[in-house]
């Protein structure tokens, strides 16, 4: 495989020299190094090219991709001695990433995250398994023009039936410019359609050509468990059901009827394929499915039934930006209140947040006040984090956290 992009340049190598400040965050294992930070470098960088990075003292610090564009000026791959990023060198990190996961799959689950990004020294790259599918997800220019190589690693050391490569909007008139698209095969046959596969024995559809992320949300997996334990004959509202990951563990469980609640038709219709998909289990078929097409947001407000004994509430991102924190940390207490109101007495809110600008503190503070304002007696029962294998290894990487309360 040719790497010479990486060993052989016609101008200088690219060398930055960072401010004191920024130096100890680098040498922390921070993955990020901003604009402001950058004391000096020796000339105009290009998207995507690799970056030598020293100290006040001139001493080698590490090496990352550079992005003029971006006030995240530069993703770290190395902090250390100096090293030639070779091919050898990227397939000791894949085994290394790849040998994280032992153990997340089983008999009942072919559905994983095999590379989480920063937090596997894989900046901007995101890369999930379902089945025989591989789906890369892009979220910075540099991997354009190493996607030869990336495709190849991870077809030796995996042996997958395809690989999907998705962009971020932002990538995509980028990557056109390369020969790439969104939902491109990139290795294996074509694909028409959604691909099917195992999470803890239960089927669920994919579209890992134009669904959203890489076709499925798989970092709620623990979660969804959860719920499965707290549903045996319980009546099961699943807000922001998108296409059913909670409804079907909670009608696996025991669950009298779920009751999906979502504004996209298409997502409900996708919940009842994956209800048909596991038909054969003893409790899904047993178990009626509810769906209603409604904003979540305003249904809940709406609403003022207690019928439930569970109640999930999944939203999507609050907060995609700091200036939205303020806003989100209310709304979840709103929704959540909203939510506490459904629910029988000992009936069970499973509360989650995807929002990486709200803290666990801020959300899980939120939730309790709403709790304690509604003046019925409630006990936890658990908070949950990351899934091993969306493990996070830096402060902005922590996004995922999730609370479950028992009401009287």
């Amino acid at each position: 495989m040719n790497t010479s992009f990486e060993s052989q340049k016609t101008v200088p190598r690219l060398k930055l020299t960072l401010r004191p400040s920024a130096e100890s965050i680098v040498r922390s294992g921070h993955p990020w190094i901003y604009s402001d930070s950058i004391r000096r470098q020796n000339r105009e960088g290009t998207s995507g090219e690799l970056a030598v990075i020293y100290d006040r003292k001139n001493q080698f610090l590490g090496m990352g991709f550079f992005d003029p564009a971006s006030p995240l000026r530069v993703r770290i791959l190395h902090v250390g001695k100096p090293v030639t990023l070779d091919e050898s060198w990227w397939r000791t990190r894949l085994g290394e990433t790849l040998e994280r996961r032992r153990g997340v799959a089983d008999e009942g689950t072919d559905g994983l995250r095999l590379i989480n990004g920063e937090s596997d020294g894989w900046p901007g790259l995101v890369v999930d398994r379902y089945d025989g599918v591989l789906v890369m997800k892009l979220y910075t220019p540099a991997w354009l023009p190493r996607l030869t190589m990336l495709r190849d690693l991870l077809a030796a050391a995996t042996g997958p039936e395809r690989i999907v490569l998705r962009l971020s909007r932002n990538l995509q008139a980028k990557a056109a410019e390369s020969g790439f698209r969104d939902g491109q095969i990139l290795h294996g046959p074509a694909l028409e359609g959604v691909v099917t596969f195992l999470e803890s024995g239960l089927r669920f559809e994919a579209d890992v050509l134009r669904g959203q992320k890489t076709g499925f949300f798989l970092d709620q997996r623990e979660n969804r468990r959860r719920v499965a334990t707290l549903s045996r004959g319980a009546e099961v509202l699943n807000a922001f059901s998108f296409t059913g990951g909670f409804s079907l563990y909670a009608a696996r469980g025991g669950a009298k009827s779920v009751t999906d609640l979502d504004i996209s038709a298409h997502a409900l219709e996708a919940s009842g394929r994956n209800f048909a998909l596991n038909a054969q289990d003893p409790g899904v078929a047993a178990c009626e499915h509810l769906t209603i097409q409604a904003d979540a947001f305003a249904w809940l407000e709406n609403a003022r039934d207690p019928r439930y004994d569970v109640v999930v509430v999944d939203p999507p991102s609050l907060a995609k930006r700091e200036s939205e924190r303020e806003g989100a940390i209310q709304a979840y207490g709103r929704l959540n209140a909203n939510a506490i109101r459904l629910l029988r007495r000992g009936g069970v809110l499973v509360a989650a947040s995807c929002s990486g600008h709200v803290s666990a503190e801020e959300f899980f503070g939120a939730v309790r006040t709403a709790a304690r304002k509604t003046g019925r007696g409630f006990g936890e029962l658990g908070t949950s984090f990351h899934a091993p294998d969306h493990h996070a290894s830096f402060p902005e990487a922590h996004y995922l956290k999730c609370l479950c309360l028992k009401f009287d």
